[in-house]
């Protein structure tokens, strides 16, 4: 009941959510409040809404868009987080609520958390695995550059290129390697050096910093645009020991930006130096091969033989067939003849007239018969003859010669047989043998 005498200060329901307010912004501010998330919402809007607690309590919290947009990593429900906060009383509905202006994950930094987490999403799509990956160019035509145009690195590639091989030009796309906006600038260079025909493979990388510095190659933006490429993409970020998310997507990694110029093209001393022991053993080989043709053109050489001799061996033995022809055929006849003289013979030892005239008429058929079978097989016997002299004519070098043909011998008509122009020298003098005598002439050129 109220007191008589003393009046008390009554306060409406909204001015007394006011002073709650105002006693929570001066008495408590912004603080630092560690817990575990749950009944995280995330709505079209972009804002995050979840709840915060311990072991005893819980307070609703929201990150709206602006602060949220630049988390690097992905809140879940059931992670331990320390945010940065403002405590306040939302008047609607009079409940105290945390307004977070930053979240970190509690015990793990927030970027390894993201590079964990990132690492996972694209090792589950494939992005990492070695059956997408492709081989680098063993002669490329130009080198593609993504990466900030002052520096060490981009010094120290452009001195390994010109120097391993200097035949590949390098294309340089300018882009910032670290700070707000670089992920997309690198991304963007190396959709840039897809679209040149002539850029055979792209390096992607910086020198070394701290893992916030590595930041912008570790952004999903620049692992998706390294998927897409297509030319084999090689990511030389950081010292030895640094390992980004465009390393794993990267066709190739390399330890350094040095590392990778001396991996994407060849040394030209090595190759000059393969090409030097590729052109030894090539002459060995065509001078292995000539000495066996030559001594396999000698072989034919001596088995082929002189064709003059061969000539007249085949010359002498046309006369002996056709003197074993004429001998053949002039014994035939006598025989014939003596067999006619035999019959005649036993004719005129016959007897009676009767007989020796049925004998007559048998003779003088016979003398028919005979004189038609002889003229017959003298015509067989000479038509035999002409057929053998015209094989034989046909594998005489005789005919050949006969035709316009010529046997070339080198010095006099008895050197040796010339049967390659390329043999002869400029100014050497030749035989030229003919069907009928022979002539001598002078090598004034060659054609192969």
């Amino acid at each position: 009941m109220l007191r008589a005498g003393r009046v008390p200060r009554i306060f409406s329901v909204t001015e007394l959510a006011l002073l709650l307010r105002s006693a929570l912004d001066s008495g408590v501010g912004t603080v630092w409040v560690a817990g575990e998330m749950s009944n995280l919402k995330r709505p079209a809007s972009g804002h995050l809404y979840f709840t915060l607690k311990d072991d005893r309590t819980q307070l609703s919290a929201v990150m709206f868009r602006s602060a949220a947009q630049v988390l690097v990593f992905q809140p879940a429900d059931g992670m331990e987080v320390v945010i940065r906060a403002r405590a306040d009383l939302y008047p609607a509905r009079g409940t105290l609520q945390l307004y977070v202006e930053a979240m970190e994950p509690r015990g793990l930094g927030a970027l390894t958390l993201a590079f964990e987490q990132l690492k996972a999403k694209l090792g589950a799509e494939g992005l990492f695995a070695d059956a997408r990956k492709r081989p680098l160019p063993r002669w490329p035509r130009a080198v593609g550059i993504v990466t900030a145009l002052h520096g060490a690195a981009i010094h120290d590639m452009r001195t390994v290129l010109g120097r391993r091989w200097p035949a590949a030009a390098v294309v340089v796309r300018p882009v910032r390697v670290q700070g707000r906006g670089a992920a997309r600038e690198i991304a963007a260079g190396i959709e840039d050096l897809n679209r040149l025909a002539d850029v055979d493979v792209v390096i992607v990388g910086r020198g070394g910093g701290s893992l916030e510095d590595l930041w912008a190659f570790n952004e999903e933006v620049v692992a998706r645009a390294i998927a897409a490429s297509t030319v084999p993409v090689v990511s030389a970020v950081g010292h030895e020991v640094d390992f980004t998310i465009a390393d794993f997507v990267a066709d190739a990694r390399a330890p350094t930006p040095t590392a990778a110029a001396a991996l994407v093209v060849p040394d030209q001393t090595e190759v000059a130096g393969a090409l030097a022991r590729a052109e030894a053993g090539l002459r060995a080989a065509l001078a292995h091969r000539a000495g066996r043709a030559r001594e396999r053109l000698g072989a034919l050489d001596r088995r082929l033989g002189d064709p003059a001799r061969r000539l007249r061996d085949l010359t002498l033995r046309v006369d002996e067939l056709g003197t074993r022809a004429s001998r053949a055929l002039a014994r035939r006849l006598a025989w014939d003849h003596r067999e006619l003289a035999a019959l005649g013979a036993r004719l005129e030892r016959g007897g009676p007239l009767a007989r020796l005239r049925g004998a007559r008429e048998q003779l003088d058929a016979a003398t028919g018969r005979l004189r038609f079978a002889a003229a017959m097989r003298v015509r067989h016997g000479r038509a035999a003859l002409e057929r053998t002299a015209a094989q034989l004519d046909a594998l005489s070098p005789l005919a050949c010669l006969e035709r316009g043909y010529a046997i070339v011998r080198r010095g006099d008509a008895a050197g040796p047989v010339v049967s390659d122009a390329a043999t002869l020298g400029v100014g050497e003098t030749v035989a030229l043998v003919f069907a009928r005598s022979r002539a001598r002439a002078r090598v004034e050129g060659t054609e192969g």
